[in-house]
C-alpha cells in the first residue's frame, strides 16, 4: 500500500512540473537562449493568483493571461526592464518574488526580523517571570502559626533523639 502511495505522490510531482513546461511551450522563439531568457523572467514574476508560485510554473486563467501579456512585450523587442517595469506599475511590487528595498516593501523585509525580535522579547520575559523568587509577605497570623508548626516539628525532633 505505502509503495502505490509513493508512486502516486512521485507521478502527481512530475506532472505539476510538466504543467508549467506545458504552459510556454505555446510559445514561439528565435533560439533556445531567447527561450532560456523567457523562462527566466516568467520565473522572477509572482502568479496573482497562487501566490506561492511563479507566473511560469502557474496554470491558473490569470497567469496565462500574464503571460501572453509578458510574450507580447517579449515580441516587442521590449527589455526585461522594460517589462518588469510594466508589470509593477501595473500591479504594485507583490508581482516580483524579490521586491526592491524602499519604504513601501520595509515591512516585506524587516517585518519577519522585527517579529523574531519582538517573539524572543517576550519569551524571555516569560521565562524569567518564571524562574523569579516571588516574596510573599506574611501576616501575623501566618507568621505566629509558621512559628507553632516549627515548635512542634522541634519538639518532635527532640522526641525522637
Amino acid at each position: 500500500m505505502k509503495t502505490v502511495k509513493l508512486a502516486i505522490f512521485i507521478g502527481l510531482f512530475f506532472i505539476s512540473g510538466l504543467a508549467g513546461a506545458a504552459a510556454l511551450s505555446s510559445y514561439t522563439f528565435a533560439d533556445q537562449e531567447e527561450e532560456q531568457a523567457f523562462r527566466e523572467l516568467t520565473a522572477k514574476i509572482r502568479c496573482l493568483v497562487c501566490q506561492n508560485q511563479s507566473l511560469a510554473d502557474s496554470d491558473a486563467e490569470l497567469a496565462n493571461d500574464l503571460r501572453r501579456e509578458v510574450y507580447a512585450l517579449w515580441k516587442e523587442k521590449k527589455s526585461e526592464d522594460e517589462i518588469v517595469d510594466f508589470l509593477v506599475s501595473r500591479y504594485g511590487d507583490f508581482v516580483l518574488y524579490d521586491p526592491p528595498l524602499k519604504p513601501s516593501t520595509y515591512i516585506l523585509w524587516f517585518g519577519p526580523f522585527f517579529l523574531f525580535l519582538l517573539g524572543g522579547y517576550i519569551l524571555s520575559r516569560t521565562l524569567k517571570s518564571k524562574t523569579e523568587d516571588k516574596e510573599v509577605e506574611l501576616t501575623n497570623e501566618d507568621q505566629q502559626r509558621l512559628k507553632t508548626l516549627l515548635d512542634d516539628d522541634n519538639e518532635n525532633q527532640e522526641a525522637t533523639k
